[in-house]
């Protein structure tokens, strides 16, 4: 691995990369058809477990730009081996972090997570504490979207700052996430539940900016006790809790035996879907339906 990049940088090529599926849409609705983008993480795997192969590493060193959120392992990998370049861009910077005391926060009463401390927000703080409690799904919230693609614009303005397109199609972009932001705060303020469950707390912040409550199952990547289950059953009966979500990746057998229990429906929700605008959408009309 020492020796991927031989002694001279590789030639760069016309292609963007991003690393999870939904930040795809947000760098093509400003690039255009100027650039190729591609997406890193495969189809159907987990973020939290999949390691780059040293062919691909050595692709995604000639891209043109990487687009990364810093908070997941493999995007780690990436940034230690392409180094301080300017072409890897984190598009995290300005969203209020999340932690708590289990891999991902769990937006409950007994949670103790909480913003990250201001100042804390460089990359190499991500990495460390991922571990420790930073929940890296910052792409399921509209008011995440508007940082992320700001801060897409702003990395691509910085190289090209005389072209007007990508300023005018980064406009176009924004006025489609404050539309998305307006209908998912309006949709919370009217939702049946104050709360809703799901499998993986892969919703946090959605659920914080529009003033939800997410119930997850899982609990430190691990499957909740059977005392925290019938805990979460007996509120959903008395609350009358139609839905329970879940991803593909995660086992619907639990999800289907505590929708048994609650007489509630099983639905599966993608959070890395490429088209991430109704994605969101589709996501909070059901949870507020």
């Amino acid at each position: 691995m020492a020796l991927i990049y031989g002694c001279s940088a590789p030639q760069q090529r016309n292609v963007v990369y991003v690393t999870i599926p939904p930040l795809k849409q947000l760098v093509e609705e400003i690039v255009g058809d100027d650039y190729e983008v591609e997406v890193i993480l495969p189809q159907g795997a987990s973020p939290e477990t999949f390691e780059l192969s040293a062919r691909k590493m050595v692709e995604i060193g000639s891209a043109r730009w990487v687009f990364a959120t810093s908070l997941l392992d493999f995007e780690k990998a990436i940034m230690q081996r392409i180094g301080d370049d300017v072409r890897v861009v984190d598009i995290s910077r300005n969203i209020e972090l999340i932690e708590g005391e289990c891999h991902h926060h769990h937006h409950t009463p007994n949670s103790t997570a909480k913003p990250l401390e201001k100042g804390k927000h460089l990359a190499a703080e991500h990495a460390s504490h991922h571990h420790h409690g930073i929940d890296p799904h910052i792409w399921a919230s509209p008011r995440s979207l508007m940082h992320i693609a700001r801060n897409i614009y702003e990395a691509i303005e910085a190289a090209m700052p005389d072209s007007v397109k990508y300023h005018e199609r980064y406009i176009r972009l924004g006025e489609q996430l404050l539309d998305l932001d307006e209908e998912c705060s309006e949709l919370c303020k009217t939702a049946r539940k104050p709360y809703f469950i799901i499998y993986h707390p892969a919703l946090t912040y959605l659920a914080r900016d529009y003033g939800l409550e997410q119930v997850a199952i899982e609990n430190d990547g691990k499957e909740a006790s059977v005392k925290r289950i019938a805990q979460i059953i007996d509120k959903a009966r008395q609350d009358g809790i139609q839905r329970i979500f879940y991803q593909r990746e995660f086992p619907r057998s639990t999800v289907e035996t505590v929708c048994r229990d609650i007489g509630a429906e099983p639905v599966e929700i993608d959070p890395l879907a490429e088209n991430c605008i109704e994605n969101i959408r589709h996501i909070v009309h059901q949870i507020c339906q």
